[in-house]
């Protein structure tokens, strides 16, 4: 019986198609964990904090340390162009690049508060 040189590379051929679609899926499972660098939001833990706490924990690294603004906008000054209800919102609800829910809702009004009075 002769075999047909063929079909050992089309089953590893097969079987590679196969774990390529299998760690596909798997990966698109992971890529919020992958995103947030394996750690979810201290929801908890920013529910004691204030504002200042908040913004080291969630916003430096898009506003910096001074508020100057990184990849995010500078917030000096940002009280004079919004008012505490839009500051609030925007907080709330993300865009522009900004994500939703990283400040608790019970602490919004005191973060809006608070991020309408730098200078």
């Amino acid at each position: 019986m002769k075999r047909n040189p063929l079909i050992p590379f089309l089953f590893i051929a097969l079987i590679g198609i196969g774990l390529v679609f299998v760690l596909s899926i798997k990966g698109l499972g992971d890529e919020r964990e992958i995103a947030s660098g394996g750690k979810e939001p201290a929801k908890e833990e920013n529910a004691n904090a204030s504002p200042e706490e908040i913004y080291k924990q969630s916003c430096v690294s898009c506003h910096g340390e001074n508020y100057e603004g990184v990849s995010g906008p500078s917030l000096k000054g940002v009280g004079e162009k919004r008012d505490v209800g839009g500051i609030k919102e925007k907080i709330q609800n993300g865009g522009g690049g900004m994500p939703a829910g990283l400040v608790p809702e019970e602490k919004l009004d005191e973060m809006a508060k608070w991020v309408s009075e730098i200078k």
